[in-house]
């Protein structure tokens, strides 16, 4: 017997062909673990405890640690946020300063918020031609070091939501040499591991030496939504620290189906790993050539734009084919990840059928032989504006709302983003801007949806008062 929600899920998934996450891709169950109720336990004797584990999920997280090369390796049942939130905890301590890559997840953003947190914010160059982050230049990271020799810890996001890698192991490198512990949202990444290099894959960020890397391997891999990997290397942050601060963070009634399903992907990379990475690596090369052909579908990573990458995962596919562009997938079968703008996300998984993205570069194919031009990238990026206080003052001092046109000048009240891929525009305690402004109008008019996470709304903002 099903509920209304199931029926009504199963549904919606029976229309179109997912591209977009979770990385199971709802196949024929790939690996172990995906199918639940036998198992869904609670802590009675036998079965450990997350919280303190000493017997089968001690086991299955040291497997999985040993796979990718990490010291240690906790189980995530929140996803990459818990990660992120315990992680930058245990990093940081209580009103201390940060390096923060402005392009990261709004969960980063919380927990520089609950921490009272300093940032200072490291900006990576934008892609003109998708107004997408490029990668975070070592040199930068450099300099903001030298610029404030006090931070913690310092916090990046590789690869992005896009798929655009940066060179962790210089980075990692830099921050090493000056005592300072390296935090990375991974999150895209949990397929980056040492079996997957031999198909065109780099080591993660575990192998460059990250302090503390967090992977959600729902996004990419066989496992639940909601699952995810948090990998400790090193000493430069203290292990009972981490775990004190996930037993903050994270549910005292973790779901032993959801644990399950990380061990079982765990299982699956072990037997089948090689076979499937190779089989992703020959369906994405083919896509590629199909891709090189168009003359009015920009897909990123293939053009000029790609060459100032450290590098790039071609696993995500970020196409300029806007709103128009996205219907057309839909109607063809196909249900794109994100749009956002003029761009449209599809996402890949080594669980996609093996003909499915030689059917997507049929439908591309003749999307590009009707288009007559790609559509404009807009500025889908501002900078962010001279931080007048830090997150935390700003949510707790008076707002009020003003029209976004007399809020250029102001200081911000609440967050805004676009969801996916959450990564705020605008954070509280910024300037706001000219450019904010312009993206705000350039998104609002493409038909992306602006979440607000104050009082702001319908072209308002909450400022300080």
């Amino acid at each position: 017997m099903q509920s209304i929600l199931q029926q009504q899920c199963e549904e919606l998934a029976g229309r179109r062909y997912p591209l977009h996450m979770p990385g199971h891709k709802r196949r024929v169950p790939p690996a172990p673990g995906l199918s639940c109720y036998a198992f869904d336990l609670t802590e009675i004797e036998g079965a450990d405890d997350l919280h303190d584990a000493d017997g089968i999920l001690a086991d299955a997280m040291a497997r999985t640690a040993a796979l990718y090369g990490s010291d240690r390796c906790w189980y995530l049942v929140g996803g990459s946020t818990v990660g992120l939130l315990a992680g930058i905890r245990a990093a940081a301590p209580f009103g201390s300063e940060v390096l923060v890559a402005r392009n990261c997840h709004k969960a980063v953003y919380h927990a520089i918020e609950l921490g009272h947190l300093t940032a200072h914010y490291l900006v990576p160059p934008v892609v003109p031609d998708f107004g997408v982050y490029g990668s975070m230049p070592p040199a930068a990271v450099a300099a903001a070091l030298d610029a404030h020799p006090a931070v913690a810890c310092v916090i990046l996001t590789s690869p992005t939501y896009e798929g655009v890698q940066s060179d962790l192991s210089a980075i990692a490198d830099l921050c090493h040499a000056r005592g300072v512990p390296l935090l990375v949202d991974e999150a895209h990444g949990a397929h980056y591991l040492p079996l997957a290099r031999p198909y065109g894959w780099r080591g993660g960020a575990v192998e460059a030496g990250a302090d503390l890397v967090v992977q959600s391997a729902h996004k990419t891999l066989p496992s639940l939504t909601q699952t995810a990997w948090l990998h400790l290397q090193g000493s430069r942050i203290d292990a009972a620290a981490v775990e004190r601060e996930l037993d903050v963070f994270e549910t005292s009634s973790p779901s032993y189906p959801l644990l399950a399903s990380l061990d079982g992907c765990t299982t699956w990379l072990q037997t089948h790993g090689d076979t499937a990475f190779a089989a992703w690596r020959q369906r994405l090369d083919r896509f590629a050539a199909a891709a090189r052909g168009w003359r009015h579908t920009p897909v990123l990573g293939l053009g000029a734009e790609g060459q100032g990458f450290y590098d790039f995962d071609n696993g995500k596919i970020l196409l300029r084919i806007g709103r128009e562009g996205a219907a057309f997938l839909r109607a063809a079968g196909f249900e794109p990840e994100m749009v956002c703008g003029p761009n449209v996300l599809a996402m890949t998984s080594p669980c996609d059928d093996e003909d499915a993205l030689d059917r997507l570069a049929e439908v591309l194919t003749r999307w590009d032989a009707g288009a007559s031009a790609a559509p404009a990238a807009e500025a889908l990026l501002p900078p962010p504006g001279p931080a007048r206080c830090t997150i935390a003052d700003a949510l707790r001092r008076p707002a009020c709302l003003r029209p976004l046109a007399e809020a250029v000048g102001a200081v911000a009240a609440e967050y805004v983003w676009a969801y996916p891929p959450g990564v705020p525009l605008l954070a509280p305690g910024e300037e706001v801007t000219p450019a904010f402004s312009e993206a705000v109008t350039a998104l609002t008019a493409a038909g992306t949806a602006l979440h607000h996470t104050g009082a702001g709304a319908d072209g308002k903002l909450a400022v300080l008062g």
